[in-house]
């Protein structure tokens, strides 16, 4: 199959959370079961600065939008996982530092330059399909290339099929319902079976609706998405779609693995994870906290948001740090008055805990490495992707029972002999230290040092989930050519 993915995010050149990630593993994944894949992103200023080359197509591509016709640039490259790419250039559009705007709002200007983004999506199906050599599916991922469903539905692109992937919900592209303009889109599409939400725009809501099939990151997500309570307000839209494909998130291990990543001072496996303490002291020692084999080191990684329950992590850390000889480090990036929050717990705690802004990539690897536990104390959480690095590299999740969260951390049984890790049901401080304390308690029995090898050995890999899409595609491939 030919396979168009559309993204706002690639790992290693723009990344905002776990979808930069996916869209980097996925379609390797996919080509290498043999589907060609090309990949679709706005040219953000972060792939000239990491060095991607790229070739300007000679003839802009000219773009009807509304009353307004946009000359786009599209620039050609390859990724490094030989899958194609086309970056999209329009002035004035992609050229911000940040992806998305400000955390925790929708900037109205996002509103037309990802309604053009999706655009341009759906004209570059259009002319394929033309051109006589389709693409077979254009895969969608959350709100900013959600209406390109909408835009192809409108075009009648031939027999080419729409995936749109909800990674995280709760962002969903709501504007202004006098965003309109920016959308190109007439005002009869500003209905209750489109546009419309609530008085407002829903970019996410018009994909939802106009893509061929829906999908999530994680099977027990699924399930949640069409409850009142896990539904993000879209609960009543995602039920009358029908079926919400429910499929994991996996790891590329050519990234994630302490058996040959780079930027470990010692590398191990499950089968000789001895290399890990040497890990666990090099990093204290970067951190300058006390160097200690037998103090156990817990690390969270995530933005530093309500979402991934920051809150919850700080108002038990010092339950944490009196009841124990536990040292913890927090990594991540949010608003200032979270992290003069973080600060002055850390200053409190006698030098038993650290904090690390914005790290970069390779300290997040030193950090897995070192870790004897990952805490994930998430109020929703669709897959998460930090537990599944975490326990390849041995470093047990302790994470709060809710979306993905459920369906790949399995709580351990009192013996060691069964789970993937330690698990606890309420968003509370109080649920919260009791699971980090059982978990604690569990490092001191002989049955320990069995089960983070038994994690380690887990396959997370793509193919199983590459293979489920694949699945899907040719599932709506086949509806399409019947009809």
């Amino acid at each position: 199959m030919d396979i168009l993915f559309a993204t706002t995010e690639l790992a290693p050149y723009v990344k905002v959370g776990g979808l930069a990630d996916v869209a980097s593993s996925l379609p390797k994944a996919l080509r290498s079961l043999g589907h060609k894949v090309t990949v679709i992103v706005p040219r953000f200023p972060g792939f000239e600065a990491g060095g991607l080359l790229v070739a300007r197509r000679l003839t802009p591509l000219k773009v009807q939008h509304g009353d307004t016709t946009l000359e786009v640039t599209l620039y050609d490259g390859r990724l490094s996982s030989q899958v194609d790419l086309i970056l999209v250039d329009v002035p004035g559009l992609y050229t911000r530092a940040d992806v998305y705007g400000t955390p925790g709002t929708d900037d109205r200007e996002n509103a037309k330059r990802f309604a053009v983004f999706s655009r341009v999506i759906a004209e570059i199906a259009r002319a394929k399909a033309e051109e006589g050599t389709p693409y077979d599916v254009v895969h969608l991922h959350d709100w900013p290339t959600a209406l390109a469903a909408k835009y192809m539905q409108d075009a009648r692109v031939g027999h080419t099929r729409s995936v749109l992937t909800l990674h995280n919900a709760a962002h969903q592209g709501t504007f202004p319902k006098d965003a309109m303009a920016e959308t190109g889109l007439p005002w009869s599409d500003f209905n209750v079976n489109g546009l419309e939400f609530y008085g407002e725009l829903s970019f996410l809501k018009q994909g939802i609706v106009s893509a061929d099939a829906v999908t999530t990151v994680s099977a027990h997500h699924a399930t949640e998405l069409v409850t009142t309570e896990g539904g993000f307000r879209l609960d009543g839209v995602l039920r009358a779609k029908g079926k919400i494909t429910g499929i994991l998130n996996g790891v590329d291990y050519a990234v994630w693995n302490p058996a040959t990543d780079p930027h470990l001072p010692a590398r191990y496996d499950a089968e000789d994870p001895s290399a890990k303490a040497r890990c666990k002291g090099a990093f204290q020692k970067e951190l300058g906290l006390p160097l200690s084999a037998e103090a156990p080191l817990l690390v969270s990684i995530g933005r530093l948001v309500p979402q991934k329950g920051i809150d919850l992590l700080l108002g038990a850390l010092p339950k944490l740090l009196r009841s124990s000889d536990v040292q913890v480090v927090i990594i991540g990036e949010g608003d200032d008055e979270t992290v003069a929050t973080i600060e002055a717990q850390i200053a409190k705690s006698r030098g038993r805990a650290a904090f690390v802004r914005a790290a970069k990539e390779e300290v997040v690897h030193r950090a897995l490495a070192a870790a004897d536990f990952v805490i994930l104390p998430s109020r929703f959480e669709p897959c998460g992707l930090v537990q599944l690095y975490a326990q390849r590299y041995g470093a047990l999740p302790i994470a709060r029972a809710t979306g993905g969260l459920v369906d790949t951390v399995i709580d351990c049984d009192a013996k060691l002999e069964t789970g993937t890790g330690f698990s606890f049901d309420e968003a509370s401080e109080e649920s919260l230290v009791g699971a980090v304390l059982r978990a604690l308690s569990s490092r001191e029995r002989p049955g320990f040092a069995a089960l983070v090898r038994r994690v380690m050995r887990a396959d997370r890999g793509w193919e199983r989930s590459a293979r489920q899409y694949e699945a899907l595609y040719r599932k709506i491939v086949r509806v399409s050519s019947a009809a």
